[in-house]
């Protein structure tokens, strides 16, 4: 049998790179599966996620294999498989879904009924979501290929660009999705918390949704600067001016339209405060600034 090496969680802040089983078509349990496929993993990412598990915030047992933002190559399709075939390019979604069950159909394939025996809602390489196997390996199993893959129609021009569009598999959809929760439209004022590879995304996404300012908070100054350097206002949040001062600033007043958290819950605290750990300091500094009965987003992965 073919070797495989994966990314496997020892314990809190310990990782290490492992041999570990070659994929076969099995489900978590062991039971032989015609709908998926082996993917040889071309690139994939490192989640907020992955470090909560990392960090000792979860109840991540040793030896789960991490890693669930997984683009890669099919070199093996199983016998129900009808529009994916050997060497074809895919990006994977984060979340494991069967795209048969209620919440499937009515797209809500993030609480997929079936992959989980536990609770509603799967995932590659994490905690609690369905005992699936992570992606940071050199080779991965996906189940119910035809309804979770993505093909790239050009497998070279893809690769000329694989480090943008393994993006695809939960970054930039992640931020997407928050600008959209948030309401985010024509002419809306924005205000994103968190300047990190999500916060980005849904930066970019409420522009590209039609916002008419879309403003960045960070800490982190070479953060800030890639978020002015397509168009975004921002705001230091370092500094000893507050939040709602510097909206002020930049609005000429207090009051954004939609706000979208892509911080998270291992939040810092603002100004003098900004080396403490405050969980609820992004919720609460939108409901500050956020008009009332506006909506609010907060995305996973942060």
């Amino acid at each position: 049998m073919a070797s495989n090496r994966g990314v496997v969680y020892l314990s809190p802040g310990k990782v290490e790179v492992q041999s570990i089983d070659f994929p076969e078509l099995k489900n978590p349990k062991g039971k032989k599966i015609t709908h998926g496929v082996i993917l040889k993993v071309v690139s994939t990412n490192i989640c907020g996620s992955d470090q909560h598990m990392v960090r000792g915030r979860t109840t991540a047992p040793a030896g789960l294999v991490l890693g669930h933002e997984i683009t890669g190559e099919v070199i093996e399709a199983g016998a129900d498989v009808e529009f994916l075939k050997k060497g074809d390019l895919v990006s994977v979604p984060f979340n494991v879904a069967c795209g048969r069950c209620r919440t499937c159909k009515e797209m809500k394939t993030g609480i997929c009924l079936t992959v989980n025996e536990g609770r509603a809602g799967g995932a590659y390489g994490y905690v609690d979501m369905g005992g699936w196997v992570g992606g940071q390996a050199e080779y991965v199993m996906v189940p119910y290929a035809d309804f979770n893959l993505l093909k790239f129609p050009n497998k070279e021009q893809a690769m000329e660009k694989i480090r943008d569009l393994t993006m695809l598999s939960d970054i930039f959809p992640t931020g997407f999705h928050g600008a959209v929760k948030a309401g985010v439209g024509p002419g809306t004022t924005v205000y994103v918390a968190g300047a990190g590879p999500v916060g980005l995304a849904a930066a970019a996404s409420a522009q590209l949704l039609g916002a008419a300012v879309v403003i960045v908070g960070d800490m982190n100054k070479a953060r800030l600067a890639h978020a002015r350097s397509f168009g975004c206002e921002t705001v230091d949040l370092t500094l000893d001016a507050t939040l709602t001062e510097q909206i002020t600033l930049i609005l000429g007043v207090p009051e954004i339209d939609c706000a979208i958290d892509c911080v998270g819950f291992e939040a810092s605290g603002h100004g003098t405060d900004s080396k403490k750990e405050v969980p609820a300091a992004v919720l609460n500094s939108l409901m500050e600034i956020t008009a009332r009965a506006a909506p609010l987003a907060f995305p996973a992965c942060t």
